[in-house]
């Protein structure tokens, strides 16, 4: 029998479907069936109810599938290829692998800006930012959550242009910028957050690629600093090397 934390604070059912991604599935190739519920429920000690509300969970990221009167499958489905360069663009960064992609703006804000992010755009301490944090999806699948920081006094109106575009290409380019490019890009992997679990509707112990990046016009000027968090099992990251500086982290 699987052990499972009981008082942690972390549901179940989000504790079974983690542990059905790390010990039963990784046993699995693509299209086999799963374990019926009850041979999974006596695994890991819990109710029917609890196994369902893990798969569906499992089903609603993509991970499986359930057929009527078959049972449940593992999907044969391939990670999207999202290359890092010296243009990188999310929506045409995936136009040969998704039918839709799509941004949305989940929260703004004006802030004086925190150190590293000053540092990154080549501000003073303190000046005024705006911190836009999104989220983008392919297929209507969450990818990846981001937060992004602009120069208030260049950009003070972004925010709104991005909820309007669902794009920070086309955003820019609404404020004159007509081109930027990549300066630098930094890569880690770590354990997604409580907050990132609910965005990218994943399980606990899941891993995002978390990325760090400067980007600058036409003239050298940052214009865009921004973190984003990759659903691991969803993504990779295919990066050109010879096009931007890159540092890699592994955490």
């Amino acid at each position: 029998m699987e052990t499972l934390e009981r008082r942690t604070g972390i549901a179940l059912w989000r504790q079974v479907a983690d542990q059905i991604r790390q010990s039963v599935l990784t046993s699995l190739s693509p299209n086999e069936r799963l374990p019926a519920e009850t041979e999974l429920a006596m695994r890991f000690g819990v109710n029917r109810h609890t196994v369902r509300a893990a798969i569906a969970a499992l089903e609603k990221e993509g991970t499986v599938r359930a057929e009527q009167g078959r049972g449940t499958f593992l999907n044969d489905r391939q990670r999207l290829s999202y290359p890092i360069g010296r243009r990188t663009r999310f929506s045409s960064g995936l136009e040969n692998q998704a039918q839709t992609r799509a941004g949305k703006l989940l929260s703004s804000q004006t802030r004086p800006a925190p150190l590293r992010v000053s540092q990154a755009l080549g501000l003073p301490a303190q000046t005024e930012v705006v911190e836009l944090s999104t989220l983008s999806m392919a297929d209507s699948v969450p990818i990846s959550a981001a937060t992004s920081w602009f120069d208030a006094a260049r950009f003070a109106s972004i925010a709104g242009l991005y909820a309007e575009t669902g794009s920070i290409t086309a955003s820019l380019r609404l404020l004159g910028v007509e081109d930027y490019t990549r300066k630098s890009t930094a890569v880690e992997a770590c354990h997604a957050s409580s907050e990132d679990l609910d965005l990218l509707a994943l399980s606990p112990g899941a891993i995002v690629l978390v990325t760090r990046s400067v980007d600058i016009d036409p003239a050298g000027i940052p214009v865009l600093y921004g973190e984003s968090r990759f659903a691991a099992d969803r993504v990779e990251l295919l990066i050109d090397t010879g096009a931007s500086d890159l540092s890699r982290d592994a955490v």
